[in-house]
């Protein structure tokens, strides 16, 4: 296939083939230019839609829910795809757009070239065609001239009233005519000659080769559009295995919805821990107006109480779970309590329900104690650089370091205080939720609760004896209840406070049952007892009669007693008991487990576990 053989009369459509081919090529680059603005306007949009339903600050609460959490997923996913759509318009635009411009101007260039050797070639041959459509002329006029002067010397001759001389004149035009008519013969033979060769030439080397750069050039064109189409093609194959990825994460979000989960999500949210209402009394009447009057009293109060613990908003009027009860010494145990701690209502969350205070308050415990481990852990890093430094001093003084360490310690301490702080009002607030209302049928009966829960009601508390002798000790005391259980821990002085106020409350109503009531409260306390000896050996429920231990503690670090007796000796690794925290001194006070050998340590050399930070992780 050649068009230089082929086509070799055709070079006017040629030309314009080759035309029209190069717009073709502008036109789709034209067509994948304005996908690549498309793409990126999808994307963009996308993106927009994505931050338009981004969620707000306000409706943070709202997306703990599975469906908000699978739709928060699903937006991060859709952002990524939008992400996608625009690495293929950029890709497109890199890979496609700029090169094809760049070949549609050199292919513009090239034919050019090409055009203009062709109407060279075609100048040449339309001038040997001229010569020699002038040279036939020529020769063509010679031959009727010397045509003419034959004629006339033929009748000169015959006529003979013509001199001699007329016909001799005659005859002499009559040669030169025919001599010019030969060279003009002659010339004319020749410049076909000339002008037969310069025509096979042409059609036969010269346009040929010219056609055949036309030819290459509009297969060069054709073959590179073959190429830009496959190369976008592999654009967008390139990112569908990241598309996918991103259809893949949306299926996993919708996956991940369960309506189950968000039910007790709602539970959990909304619980105000509250008790619903008492049911109504009978109260008989001695008249008419007397029964009306009971009746539209009685229903008034209950459903003022069942507004107080159902809504949201009057939550704050039924003052937590002290409504419950009407005896005024829990009310004033509780807000000893609260005085003593010198917290306003936002900071310990008393204007929440009890269930929902809980919550806020486990979640700041645990943000205090994870504040607390980064400080101990800068603490270490700093001591350990201050030892590097008394180890070798070319490398930094040790006394630059003192300062940071200083501040860190009033941290942990500041810390610390704002641990038990919080550590103390979960207590409070675990004590709420978790004490068994006194049911109309318990009254009757005259039976109390019998225990107090501490921090995490479903894990252990800090001692089963502590826990359980603060409640027997709250009850066996009456009103002098309010002092703290064997240990002095503040989750064992709360639980004694309220539970001795709540004996006082049942005692007051049934002094009918006070004497079963103490024995069966001795009779426990002798059984905690005989548990507490079971577990004697046991770190976690180890019992001393003078001083229970806080929690444990492993030393980070040997340190050496200064031999004042107040100060004691350990290794690095060796676990102790704590008795005491750190008072704002920098000292802890430990006891060795086996040889119940008791001492101060550096509270920076230790790393304390108390048992009510363990049990609430």
């Amino acid at each position: 296939m050649n068009w230089g053989v082929e086509l070799w009369d055709q070079y006017d459509n040629l030309a314009a083939h080759t035309h029209k081919g190069i717009e073709f090529l502008d036109k789709y680059g034209n067509f994948v230019k304005e996908r690549c603005a498309i793409e990126l306007e999808y994307a963009g949009k996308l993106r927009r839609l994505v931050k338009n339903y981004q969620p707000k600050r306000k409706e943070e609460d709202e997306y703990q829910y599975t469906a908000c959490k699978a739709f928060r997923q699903l937006l991060q996913e859709l952002g990524d795809f939008a992400g996608q759509r625009e690495v293929v318009a950029e890709n497109l635009q890199s890979n496609v757009v700029r090169e094809l411009h760049l070949l549609a101007k050199e292919l513009r260039e090239e034919r050019k070239q090409h055009l203009n050797e062709g109407a060279k070639q075609m100048a040449v041959l339309s001038t040997a065609v001229g010569a020699l459509e002038r040279a036939r002329r020529s020769y063509e006029r010679a031959a009727r001239e010397s045509e003419r002067a034959l004629d006339a010397f033929q009748k000169a001759d015959a006529d003979f009233n013509l001199s001699r001389a007329e016909v001799e004149k005659q005859k002499t035009n009559m040669k030169l005519r025919s001599q010019a008519c030969e060279d003009a013969k002659q010339e004319y033979m020749d410049q076909l000659r000339k002008t037969n060769e310069a025509q096979r030439q042409h059609y036969e080397q010269r346009l040929p080769h010219v056609f055949k750069q036309l030819q290459d050039l509009d297969e060069k064109r054709i073959k590179n559009i073959k190429n830009f189409m496959l190369s976008s093609v592999d654009v967008e194959r390139k990112v569908f295995p990241i598309i996918m990825q991103c259809l893949d994460g949306m299926e996993q979000a919708a996956k991940s919805i369960n309506e189950k989960e968000d039910t007790q999500l709602v539970i959990e949210r909304y619980k105000s821990g509250f008790v619903p209402p008492d049911d109504f009394r009978f109260e008989p009447a001695t008249g008419a107006d007397a029964t009306d009057s009971a009746a539209t009293t009685h229903t008034h109060n209950h459903l003022t109480a069942a507004r107080g613990t159902v809504s949201g908003n009057r939550i704050k009027k039924r003052g937590g779970l002290l409504s419950i009860f009407s005896s005024n010494k829990i009310i004033e145990a509780c807000n000893s309590l609260k005085n003593n701690m010198s917290v306003d209502g936002k900071e310990d969350y008393s204007d929440l329900p009890p269930n929902q205070r809980k919550k806020k308050l486990q979640g700041k415990v645990q943000e205090l104690t994870k504040q607390v481990g980064q400080v101990q852990a800068s603490m270490e890093g700093l001591m350990k650089m201050k030892g590097v430094y008394e180890t070798n001093p070319t490398l930094g003084d040790p006394m630059t370091v003192e300062g940071q360490l200083n501040e860190c310690c009033d941290k942990v301490k500041k810390l610390r205080a704002q641990l038990r702080k919080y550590e103390e009002l979960l207590v409070e607030a675990n004590n709420q939720v978790c004490a068994p209302p006194l049911h109309p049928t318990a009254r009757t009966n005259g039976s109390a609760p019998t225990q107090a829960t501490s921090i995490g009601s479903n894990s252990e508390s800090l001692s089963r004896s502590a826990s359980e002798s603060s409640v027997s000790t709250g009850a066996g005391a009456g009103a002098g209840g309010g002092g703290r259980a064997a240990g002095g821990s503040p989750e064992s002085g709360l639980g004694g406070e309220l539970a001795a106020a709540h004996a006082d409350h049942t005692n007051g109503d049934h002094d009918d049952h006070n004497h079963d009531h103490d024995h069966d409260h001795d009779h426990d306390h002798d059984h905690d007892q005989d548990h507490d000896q079971d577990h004697e050996s046991d770190f976690d429920y180890y019992y001393e009669p003078d001083l229970q231990p806080l929690g444990y503690c492993k030393a980070l670090y040997a340190f050496e007693a200064n031999g004042t007796g107040s100060t004691m000796r350990m290794e690095c690794g060796e676990r102790l008991l704590v008795l005491e925290t750190d008072a704002g001194d920098g000292w802890t006070r430990v006891r060795r487990h086996h040889t119940r050998e008791e001492g101060f340590v550096p509270t920076t050399y230790i790393a304390t576990t108390l048992y009510a930070d363990a049990h609430a992780h």
